[in-house]
């Protein structure tokens, strides 16, 4: 190989390995570094769940939140003007599904807010045919990005902490949800954990909601649910945070799988 070629290829390896070792200890300082109590105060007031976070988590918690402002741009649409504290908030919000792991949102870099619900064409093949419509929406959730949210409908979850209703928390539910390589309600699960076990607690439930809807009967899940395992698993995960302690009443397998997912027990809190 001429020395030209080599010094070339050597160049652009070190340029590279730079940059990967650079973007690292960066993450890094960003994971270790605390949120400002100015940050803190913003949080606890526009997301009073992240007030319930045990002591132990916290570090992790606001170690990621800072790497998701870093990360994740969030842009207004419809007038919507993008404030500190609406981007804390929603980074706030999606950071209390990871705070327990390792877990993390590497495709995620930009988040659209429109100020209320807002239309969006859905695509669906039937046989041969593409059919599409309009639908009026509160969030949506692409698998590598972006997440396009209602603010006003973000704000209104994040106020109320015990309604287990959470826009926020059900699409990057989605983006959990979506590192397992596909969106089905099977996310990538906690080290030890049995997908056997996971499958067969997680669609046992699933068939119960099912037919609690078709009853009309109510659930502690919302019959949203009940449209297939992505959408299940995204309203669990909804209740799990907001009103655990009545998902562990109803549905004790359910929350335990959820509990190691996430690696926290939120009925304690």
């Amino acid at each position: 190989m001429p020395l030209l070629a080599l010094l070339i290829i050597v160049g652009v390896l070190l340029f590279f390995g730079g940059r990967f070792i650079v973007s690292t200890l960066h993450k890094r300082r960003l994971l270790r570094r605390p949120l400002t109590a100015d940050q803190r105060a913003m949080i606890a007031a526009c997301v009073p769940l992240s007030r319930r976070l045990p002591a132990q988590l916290r570090p992790r918690y606001e170690g990621k939140i800072n790497l998701f402002l870093d990360q994740v741009e969030v842009f207004g649409y419809e007038g919507v003007e993008v404030t500190e504290a609406m981007r804390l908030s929603i980074a706030a919000q999606a950071c209390l599904l990871i705070a327990g792991t390792t877990a993390w949102y590497d495709s995620l870099r930009t988040i659209l807010l429109y100020p209320s619900a807002f239309r969006s064409m859905q695509k669906r093949r039937e046989g041969y045919v593409i059919r599409e419509r309009n639908q009026t929406r509160l969030g949506e959730s692409w698998r590598y990005g972006p997440v396009i949210l209602s603010w006003q409908h973000s704000r209104e979850g994040a106020e109320d902490a015990d309604d287990g209703k959470n826009v926020v928390i059900h699409e990057f539910a989605h983006q959990l949800d979506g590192l397992s390589g596909d969106v089905n309600g099977v996310p990538t699960l906690a080290q030890g954990q049995s997908f056997a076990q996971w499958e067969a607690v997680f669609l046992d439930a699933y068939t119960r909601l099912v037919a609690d809807v078709a009853r009309g009967t109510r659930s502690v899940i919302d019959g949203y649910g009940a449209t297939n395992h992505q959408e299940f698993f995204a309203v669990c995960t909804e209740v799990f945070f907001e009103r655990p302690t009545d998902l562990k009443a109803e549905e004790p397998a359910l929350y335990a799988q959820f509990s190691t997912l996430f690696q926290m027990d939120p009925a304690a809190w």
